[in-house]
């Protein structure tokens, strides 16, 4: 082989070995697959499977001002609260949202420990709980700007929340259900639309009634957020009208309190009965496919002996499920509420308008 012959066959297999080098860099690339983050880690969405996207471990009531680990023991709390959501896994249940957020109770070594003994996923979040008159904010939120603030947020999903390296895999956050929201709660909202530009984690805001609902998503969307980003939680505080409106704009109806109410009328507000019609124009409507359902259920209460009573995660199981059935909708309907819109909804994505 000649000498120039043997320098271009160098060349070739330089040029060979950096494409196949980038493509390796490219695909390893954390925002180059789709994905979820649960206290474990980066998980895939197809591995989610049964999704509850709204319930609780445990909730500390006692404020901002005095809430912290202290107030409960690990061990305890897990012993309490294993077997319930052992009862849920037996359902079928592969993955729960922890809806509860920072300053009220949230506990990311607690949700890792309960999810490597049961086997079940758990997603934590980052926010503020702007609810209750803000009774579960820092006062440090009060010098803060909506940057600030989104700040906070963006750095517990970059590097784990504190010192535990564990990682966000939603944002939380909560506004009077007034008509008109609060400069904190505007606030709120504004830095939630920040963060999630930066991180592509969804919001999940505790709301209510129609109008706070809307005022939200104007201010994501003057921020350049897509309202798919939203999720409208106990969106069944709101009428149909708005739940119809929200979801043909793009966001996500949250029906998250169901449970069986055996004291109230099989038919009236927030009964079994209730909540399968709900469903069912939403299906109507052709937006089966922007609702989500969960119970709002839990959980263990430090201020109660023994932590008081866990109300468990099967209800929709025994109770909806049937219901739904005797309304028509069939396995691969139950199965985009369940299983697809979750998926859909949860997998970390910045959504700009």
């Amino acid at each position: 082989m000649e000498k120039d012959d043997f320098d271009d066959l160098k060349i070739i297999l330089w040029l060979i070995l950096f494409l196949v080098f980038g493509i390796v860099i490219i695909t390893c690339k954390p925002d180059s697959r789709e994905y979820v983050m649960t206290v474990n880690g980066p998980e895939s969405p197809g591995k989610m499977g049964i999704t509850l996207e709204h319930e609780h471990i445990l909730v500390d009531f006692i404020g901002a001002d005095s809430t912290g680990y202290f107030r409960w023991n690990r061990d305890s709390v897990v012993k309490k609260v294993l077997p319930v959501v052992l009862a849920a896994k037996e359902k079928g249940v592969k993955t729960i949202m922890e809806c509860t957020p920072s300053y009220l109770g949230r506990d990311p070594l607690l949700l890792k420990t309960i999810s490597l003994r049961s086997g079940v996923n758990f997603i934590t979040n980052t926010g503020y709980y702007g609810a209750v008159n803000n009774k579960y904010i820092p006062k440090n939120f009060y010098s803060l700007n909506a940057e600030e603030l989104a700040g906070i947020w963006i750095k517990e999903f970059e590097v784990g929340i504190e010192d535990t390296g564990i990682k966000p895999g939603f944002i939380k956050i909560a506004v009077n259900p007034d008509d008109t929201l609060s400069e904190e709660h505007r606030k709120i909202i504004t830095a939630a639309g920040k963060a999630h530009l930066e991180t592509g984690l969804i919001i999940a805001s505790h709301t209510g009634p129609d109008k706070p609902a809307f005022e939200q998503i104007e201010i994501l969307r003057k921020e350049g957020v897509d309202p798919s980003a939203f999720i409208w939680v106990h969106a069944q505080r709101g009428t149909l009208e708005g739940n119809i409106r929200s979801a043909k704009e793009g966001a996500w109806i949250s029906l998250d309190n169901i449970t069986e109410r055996n004291n109230i009328d099989p038919g009236a507000p927030y009964s079994i009965g209730w909540y399968a019609e709900r469903i069912a124009e939403l299906k109507k409507s052709g937006l089966l496919a922007r609702v989500l359902i969960s119970h709002d259920s839990g959980w263990f209460d430090p201020a109660k002996p023994g932590g008081g009573t866990i109300n468990g995660y099967t209800d929709i199981f025994n109770y909806l499920i049937p219901a739904l059935k005797a309304k028509g909708f069939t396995e691969d309907e139950i199965d985009q509420i369940l299983v697809k819109n979750p998926r859909e909804a949860y997998k970390i994505k910045i959504r700009r308008l």
